[in-house]
């Protein structure tokens, strides 16, 4: 720890020491500049427009607009220019007038007027770099067309944003932003107008790491009214049949969204109005082994309907106040309701539940310009969320582990509600050759959680040691009399439970124990007491940064941040960011072909609310759980002891706590890039990510019996560090986490009808915890738990793009590729007396037992390791590989074109020429194959070996890898009519 703060506070030192000796060289700098906004005719930032700036001797330099619209060119000499801007849907701009003095810093703003008429626009021959830093090659910007590269379906759209973002740095993963807002909700696909990805990955004006951050822009007003109407539609006659299912299950999707635009006041007020219902008609596949009633091992395979329904209304309203102040209002209300929650995989369509909520949300952005180099742009989100889970069967809970999981529903009744508040600033200062951000974020979360959860109960069946039964269910003895033991599996267990408890059972062996034979559950754990826990959380943050050109070829990005939260003790959170970007050779040509990029920064990663939540509600006082492995309470099964029988058996309560140095996590992140400019419009990227993560999140029984003390099924055995006072689960940052990552990325924009993006990752990852709820398997040795992180998947392939086809069509393909993911390998028996089912076999040697062998893909383990033997690594299996292929096929045809299908005449322009009219009303067919193939991609195999489902994967992936699980097909294909007016 004290090693990283002296490295914070060298970086800062050197950030300060560079911003210093900017300002002299900037003084120096007799370069000339000219920058400016791009805008359309009510004000609004045009973001992505091209520029090319042409000399009078032929010299040409190109820029794109940032995310304000802004565009710069630098290290210009004296003289006369051609400004030339386009962006799709604008009619093209043309400057020949711009004229520079020596050293003069001229702000050039633009004007873009909304293009009536097709226009064929050529920029530049060649892709063109730049040292800004939020153009760095190995990002990914989508525009337009490019749009139909992501699905439809909002649960698969996010799905493929997270694979086109790729494995981001860090073990937390990627953030998403929508029109500057993290934690908004995901707007309906048809309400998006540009989406970009690891864009300027260190700057300091966002608290997580940039590889990996998605940002979304939506559609704001337009100056004419105009808007589209969307029906997408999927049926389970259009899919494949899931593997895992016996039959095709039924399924549809009905889809519709609406939105439109136009002036409310000519050139100062405009509106934007989305809407979208969805109705999905889904359903769960069941894949569990359970005992019929002669208390036979039998499959069950089945599909339960699992209905959703969901609207989404987005009215936006766009204020030009003045020529120097806009504002922007987004209001958001989205009900849903879904049916059969909750089951799937092990889990039978008994524990089922009802969920209903809403979200609804303000976003306020005010936009002033309060001179021609300060732009500053506050933002306001207020965000009120509410969810409500009805149980539908409160019986008591059934978990026989990776077998089935039936009885009742413990998780609920509950009623969470959320309220977010955030305030956010940020100010752009332009002084010669630096551009100045600062800023901050004040934000604010209420929660409100009644929650009842595990309140009935719930019994545990794990596998173990036990006697072996012959076809007459009577022990098994050698030559010489003795029992013999062996492994059993937790369904075993349930079944030789039942068995010998139910009526008519068979007489118990003479002198074999019930433990011996296995009867009876491992554990029984249930809660009470007062299920209201009310949570409050405020962080604040601040950072300034500068972009300085230090010289035509060059640019620095220096920045520091400072994070700082309630509810944990962590104040000194700076983190310093050092970014570069140079350009070989372009002072010369002034068309660069090569850019290199290299940054180093700290990231803090927020602790959040719900970890508070949690110990609060089970600190002892508020609400009681208990977690019970005492075999006297344990065989009243299938009764439920209550909680005052529980007290009686003196039976100690489970708590939860924050460790008392719980700090925040952080990332140490750097890289270093090389991009080349191709030909063609082509740019092919080489980047090397290291991330080092520290103080990561964990948690640990603190109150776990010491090592050699717990007896299985001894009544009070063990020797627990705080006394006989039951687990205490507590919350810790003591994790470490590394990653390395070599990126490829090759991007083609050649023309309107072809789009390119491919990237390829190697990577490693390795780490000794998996996230705030992961235990390691002994909570006194954490010596073997540094292993391959869950997030390790060492290669992967994603190649996406759009291209016209012949007869006017579009092909928009989404291949992805990776190895396969790592998983867990434990025992599956609670063998050290902390309740936990985390304990992984050791490597098998010679001495190793043959009931105690397990032979795998994965190697030879020891299930019953004795004191001392090597166990396994965390995450030692890997899982199957992944391979999707997803394509679009569309059309476009405007209402003129589809009239002379069915011989009405083509109407002419009043010149009299042989052109066409343009006709704005049109209509797009569309066909998206997910999984075009009908490959089975597995998901994760169950890697508890007491399972009967050990080493076998029980579900499949979706068409991303990521995200939506849906069992409603292995190929789903959709189709859609869009109507754009």
């Amino acid at each position: 720890m004290e090693t990283t703060r002296r490295l914070s506070l060298a970086s800062l030192c050197c950030v300060f020491a560079l911003l210093s000796f900017g300002g002299r060289v900037a003084a120096q700098n007799q370069s000339g500049e000219i920058r400016g906004q791009i805008a359309d005719e009510r004000g609004a930032a045009i973001v992505g427009a091209k520029l090319t700036l042409a000399s009078a001797g032929g010299e040409e330099k190109s820029a794109t607009s940032n995310q304000e619209g802004v565009y710069t060119f630098k290290g210009l000499a004296t003289g006369a220019y051609t400004l030339r801007a386009v962006a799709e849907g604008f009619s093209v701009y043309e400057n020949t007038e711009v004229r520079l003095t020596p050293g003069q810093k001229q702000v050039l703003n633009v004007q873009l007027k909304v293009a009536l008429t097709q226009e064929n626009v050529t920029v530049s021959s060649e892709a063109a770099l730049n040292t800004e830093p939020e153009n760095n090659a190995d990002s990914l910007k989508l525009q337009g067309k490019q749009l139909e590269i992501l699905p439809d379906d909002p649960d698969d759209l996010a799905a493929a944003l997270q694979a086109l973002a790729g494995p981001s740095a860090g073990p937390s993963g990627g953030e998403i932003f929508v029109d500057g807002f993290s934690g908004a909700r995901l707007p309906p696909k048809s309400s998006i107008r540009e989406v970009r990805i690891n864009q300027n990955p260190f700057s300091a004006e966002y608290d997580r790491v940039g590889f990996g951050r998605i940002e979304i822009f939506t559609k704001p007003g337009t100056g004419d009214i105009e808007g589209e109407a969307v029906f997408n539609f999927n049926d389970e006659s259009l899919n494949a049949r899931n593997p895992y299912a016996t039959t095709r299950a039924p399924y549809q999707v009905r889809s519709l969204e609406f939105s439109v635009s136009g002036p409310i006041i000519k050139n100062r007020l405009s509106f934007f109005v989305g809407y979208e219902n969805r109705g999905i008609d889904d359903n769960a596949n069941i894949n569990a082994l359970i005992l019929d009633p002669s208390l036979r091992v039998v499959p069950f395979i089945q599909t339960a309907a699992t209905p959703r329904r969901s609207q989404e209304r987005e009215p936006r309203l766009d204020w030009q106040i003045n020529k120097n102040h806009t504002l922007s209002a987004v209001v958001e209300f989205n009900p849903s309701r879904t049916h059969n929650t909750g089951i799937g995989g092990f889990t039978l369509p008994s524990r089922a539940y009802d969920t209903t909520g809403y979200e609804r949300q303000f976003r306020l952005t005010e936009t002033a310009v309060l001179s021609p180099t300060i732009v500053t742009e506050t933002r306001l989100q207020l965000r009120s969320d509410r969810s409500e889970l009805i149980s539908v069967n409160s019986t008591p809970a059934l978990n026989v582990l990776d077998a089935f999981n039936g009885g009742g529903d413990q998780t609920g009744p509950s009623l969470n509600k959320r309220n977010l508040r955030v305030l956010y600033n940020n100010t752009t200062l332009t002084h010669g050759a630096h551009i100045l951000r600062f800023g901050g974020r004040l934000r604010n979360v209420g929660i409100n959680d009644v929650s009842r959860t595990n309140f009935g109960g719930t019994f545990t069946f794990a596998g173990g040691d036990a006697v072996v039964l012959d076809a007459n269910n009577q022990p098994v003895r050698d030559a010489q009399g003795n029992l013999s033991f062996d492994q059993i599996s937790s369904l075993e267990r349930y079944r030789r439970t039942l068995l010998f408890t139910r009526a008519g059972a068979p007489a118990r062996p003479a002198g074999v124990t019930d433990q011996d034979l296995g009867i009876g559950p491992t554990q029984f754990s249930v809660a009470g007491g007062n299920p209201q826990v009310l949570v409050h959380q405020t962080d604040v943050s601040g950072y300034v940064q500068d972009q300085w050109s230090a010289r035509p070829d060059l640019t620095l990005n220096l920045g520091v941040r400072y994070e700082w939260q309630t509810n944990i003790h962590s104040n000194l959170n700076l983190a310093p960011r050092v970014a570069f970007a140079w350009s070989p050779g372009a002072v010369g040509s002034g068309k660069p072909k090569s850019v290199v990029r290299g940054g180093f920064g700290i990231f803090y990663e927020r602790v959040l609310e719900t970890l508070t939540l949690q110990a609060e509600r089970f600190n002892g006082v508020n609400q009681r759980q208990f977690v019970v492995t005492d075999p006297t309470v344990l065989a009243t099964f299938p009764n439920v002891p209550g909680i005052d029988a529980l007290n009686a058996f003196a039976v100690p309560q489970t708590r939860r706590q924050k460790a008392g140095d719980l700090r925040t996590p952080y990332l140490l992140q750097s890289s270093l890039s090389y991009e080349r400019q191709l030909p063609f419009k082509s740019t092919v990227s080489v980047t090397y990510l290291n991330t080092h993560a520290l103080h990561q999140l964990r948690s640990r029984n603190i109150n776990a019996p010491l090592p050699g003390t717990f007896v299985a099924g001894v009544r009070n055995s063990g020797v627990r560090p705080f006394g006989n006072v039951g687990n205490i689960f507590e919350y810790e940052s003591s994790g470490v986490f590394r990653q390395n990552q070599l990126i490829v990325t090759f991007d083609n924009r050649l023309n309107t009808k072809l789009f390119l993006h491919a990237t390829y990752t190697l990577a490693s990852a390795r780490g000794d915890a998996d996230g705030v709820n992961s235990f390691p398997a002994d909570t006194f040795d954490l010596s073997n738990e540094y292993g391959r992180a869950s997030i390790d998947t060492r290669h992967r392939l994603s190649i996406e793009g759009t291209m016209g086809v012949p007869w006017g069509f579009r092909l928009t393909p989404f291949f992805i590729v990776s190895s396969g993911r790592p998983f867990n390998i434990t025992i599956g028996r609670d063998t050290n007396g902390d309740t936990l089912f985390t304990e992984r076999p050791a490597f098998a040697t010679s001495q190793t037992a043959p009931a105690d062998l397990l032979v795998t893909p994965w190697g030879s383990f020891d299930l019953n390791p004795a004191t001392g033997a090597v166990r396994i690594p965390r995450n030692y299996g890997t899982g199957p590989s992944f391979a999707s292929a997803n394509l679009r096929l569309s059309k476009t045809m405007s209402l003129t074109e589809i009239g002379s299908l069915f011989g009405a005449p083509r109407g002419a322009s009043k010149s009299g020429s042989k052109k066409e009219e343009e006709n704005p009303y049109k209509l797009t067919f569309s066909m998206q194959a997910q999984n075009l193939f009908n490959r089975t991609n597995n998901d994760l195999p169950i890697g508890n070996a007491s399972s009967p489902f050990f080493g076998r994967s029980t579900a499949t992936l979706g068409g991303y890898g990521e995200g939506n699980r849906s069992s409603a097909g292995n190929r789903r294909v959709t189709g859609q009519i869009k109507f754009e007016f």
